[in-house]
């Protein structure tokens, strides 16, 4: 059978519910192939119950610290099975008939199944073919990377998916890939007490980060029990040797230097893939990395074919697929609507917090920007020294001819919820000048900010005399 719309999205995750939502009155028709859980991998497997199983450990860190700053005696035990219910229901219980309901009741018809790109058109889900009038979207997300590491087949590992809504708490857990799924859900279970290592093949661990990052949070992760093992690839898995004190998932990682890790459970956390199965026969563009290729403005594909959230390899956060999927909603009714990436901000949920927004120092070096730099503690603040945290960090990095921000990477409690300030200085350009008169409320984490900014600000505010200094010398 064969049924026209005049919108066909493949995919019904945030950036689906957003195209649902933003198209609702237009008066275009819109179909929606999802084949798991409308809402997609974030409330169920994602950044909902990992986030709720970090703050399960997170309140049992607080109970310990309220040995220093308040209680001379803190008791407690881990009710694992209690963890496990609270970030089950926080998954939805993995029921999405409400929000498969809220979305047909924006006008969306939605067909579940495995959707397929027939041509750029024509989307087959069962016996149906879902013709587009006007455009298709694919916004399919992506799915755990497996690499192809030997044995890796003969064991029953864990993704992000059996991690974030566990039924089991293992006594250790060895995870491959310290990025930021795998540094999150490994603090999480090692607060659960859980012995964890986690084992980076590159040479530092959110590698995605300023180099700040990871000196700064290594000692918060390794308080807490947590081995990091860097620079030493997995060459190989196998099960362990069955003997009365080892589960059956037991797992021996073996490693590039010759060491060997063994654990209860084996987490691979190394990275996501498009899934791209639904269109690659298509012959739609896609990326060096395989991601579906986009014009990152008009995040269209090729006329009539729209890209968006993770399937375009733009970045894999939430709140930029449910962007996305405005973008282009608001293209398709005829608007001028274009998306803009200088300003995304990411944040990783481990404590402290991991927040940063725009340009690394490295990459606008590499881009030939006249870079100037700040940098800063928070725990030497007063905030720092009322909440009784060590070891953050701060960086602040200017371009020094346009004298805006560009970029900016905190560590510190809170960290996601202080960057919007410094997202919008950086998506509106604001001058330094600016940043530097703003008041920030004393004793907050943000009032750290304000030195920072009057650095920036002095280095732009030099930057006349520097030239005229560098002609003097000619």
């Amino acid at each position: 059978m064969s049924q026209a719309f005049d919108v066909v999205c493949l995919g019904g995750g945030v950036a689906g519910e957003a195209i649902a939502v933003e198209l609702q009155g237009s008066g275009l028709t819109l179909a929606v192939v999802e084949r798991e859980l409308v809402g997609g991998e974030c409330p169920y497997w994602g950044c909902i119950p990992s986030k709720t199983l970090l703050r399960s450990g997170e309140t049992l860190s607080e109970a310990d610290r309220a040995r220093v700053l308040a209680a001379s005696r803190v008791e407690w035990s881990v009710d694992f099975p209690k963890v496990s219910t609270r970030v089950l229901w926080m998954a939805r219980n993995l029921d999405d008939s409400r929000p498969a309901a809220a979305m047909e009741a924006t006008g969306a018809r939605l067909f579940r199944g495995e959707g397929r790109l027939v041509d750029p058109l024509t989307v087959a889900v069962g016996s149906e073919q879902l013709v587009a009038r006007r455009a298709v979207v694919i916004a399919n997300g992506s799915t755990a990377a497996i690499p192809p590491i030997p044995g890796l087949d003969n064991i029953d590992f864990w993704t992000n998916r059996q991690a974030a809504i566990p039924t089991e708490l293992p006594v250790s857990l060895a995870i491959l890939g310290g990025g930021a799924i795998g540094v999150e859900l490994g603090q999480a279970f090692a607060r659960l007490g859980c012995s964890v290592n986690i084992i980076e093949a590159g040479p530092t661990f959110l590698g995605l980060e300023e180099p700040e990052v990871g000196a700064a949070l290594r000692p918060h992760l390794e308080a807490d029990g947590i081995m990091l093992t860097i620079g030493d690839p997995c060459v190989g898995v196998e099960p362990a040797m069955m003997g009365p004190s080892h589960q059956r998932s037991s797992v021996v990682v073996r490693l590039k230097s010759g060491a060997t890790v063994r654990a209860d459970r084996l987490l691979v956390a190394t990275g996501r893939r498009a899934n791209a199965d639904a269109w690659r026969a298509a012959g739609l563009a896609r990326t060096e990395r395989g991601w579906l290729k986009v014009d990152p403005s008009t995040l269209e594909v090729q006329p009539g074919v729209f890209g968006a959230g993770d399937v375009t390899g733009l970045g894999g956060f939430t709140h930029l697929a449910y962007y996305h999927g405005q973008i282009v909603a608001r293209r398709l009714k005829g608007l001028d609507a274009r998306a803009d990436h200088t300003a995304v901000p990411r944040v990783t949920y481990t404590d402290p917090e991991v927040a940063s927004v725009g340009l690394s120092e490295a990459a606008a070096r590499a881009k030939g920007i006249d870079v100037i730099v700040a940098s800063a503690d928070p725990a030497e603040t007063a905030r720092g020294y009322i909440h009784d945290f060590h070891r953050g960090a701060l960086k602040l990095v200017g371009d020094r001819e346009r004298g805006v921000l560009i970029g900016a990477t905190m560590v510190t409690p809170r960290a996601g919820e202080i960057v919007g300030e410094l997202v919008l200085a950086i998506k509106l350009g604001t001058p330094l000048t600016t940043l530097a008169d703003v008041i920030h409320p004393f004793p907050a984490f943000n009032r750290m900010l304000g030195e920072s900014l009057n650095q920036l600000a002095a280095k732009v505010a030099g930057k006349g005399e520097r030239h005229e200094q560098h002609a003097s010398q000619h």
